[in-house]
């Protein structure tokens, strides 16, 4: 039987990532979501393109904003992210059987929104003279998902509250840095994403609760316990407080930042 959840492993197997977008975009929400089916990924990993070469991140290299390749090179490691979390977004919708239908919508529409982001910066690279793909990137978020594939508590701890939230922190001087450029469009775009990204972690805030609270746990001790069991990465400051706090981040989990 057809169901949103079968649905979505199309897209996430796709290796074209315009296809990728496109499909996931495509994706009907008013599909059955068959949250008790047991589903088997037709690849042992999401569909991923020949380029860009995948190197550890320590080995990605920088260079001057002042010049239009320093600016392509930063803007296509967003793109990189963007078409990341397409993938982490259907994986956590096909792989994680058992949850509310409401929790699958809204990991969909999370992935809609990512395809969305990964198609703006994509389109504004191919406009600067360059295309996704041709420079180095790394594979750090999805070896986090590879650690927390066998827990939806700790894949739902862990990456959208840790990860995705690094984005919220990193976003204001991103799009500051490139706007004392001259790329104004490009910090359109960071808008953009960065409100919308605030609704997928209020969204893995949700979740993670109603996980703790159905496993009898205590979401600050837990999560706490889980960045040490994963081997997270350590999160330095400057935080943004703002954003965290629209993303649902509780104060004491705040207070635990600093």
């Amino acid at each position: 039987m057809s169901s949103l959840r079968i649905a979505a492993l199309g897209p996430w197997a796709e290796t074209d990532p315009l296809k990728k977008a496109q499909a996931t975009l495509a994706l009907d929400l008013s599909t059955p979501v068959g949250a008790n089916q047991a589903l088997q990924a037709p690849c042992p990993s999401p569909g991923r393109p020949p380029k860009p070469a995948l190197l550890p991140h320590t080995h990605i290299k920088a260079k001057s904003l002042t010049t239009p390749e320093g600016r392509a090179i930063l803007l296509h490691s967003i793109t990189h992210i963007e078409l990341n979390a397409i993938d982490l977004a259907l994986d956590v919708v096909w792989r994680f059987a058992g949850m509310p239908d409401a929790f699958y919508t809204d990991w969909v529409r999370i992935a809609q929104e990512e395809a969305k982001h990964f198609t703006l910066l994509r389109k504004h690279l191919v406009g600067m003279g360059y295309d996704y793909g041709d420079f180095p990137a790394h594979n750090s978020l999805w070896d986090m998902a590879e650690r927390t594939k066998d827990d939806v508590l700790a894949r739902i701890g862990i990456v959208p509250r840790t990860m995705e939230a690094r984005g919220l922190d990193a976003s204001p001087g991103v799009k500051n840095k490139l706007i004392s450029a001259g790329d104004h469009a490009a910090g359109q775009i960071l808008d953009i994403i960065l409100e919308e990204e605030i609704g997928h972690v209020a969204a893995g805030n949700r979740w993670y609760r109603h996980l703790c609270a159905q496993r009898g746990l205590d979401p600050v001790r837990t999560y706490a316990e889980l960045i040490a069991q994963y081997d997270a990465p350590k999160l330095r400051p400057p935080f943004n407080m703002a954003a965290r706090r629209l993303a649902g981040f509780e104060e004491a989990e705040l207070a635990a930042l600093s």
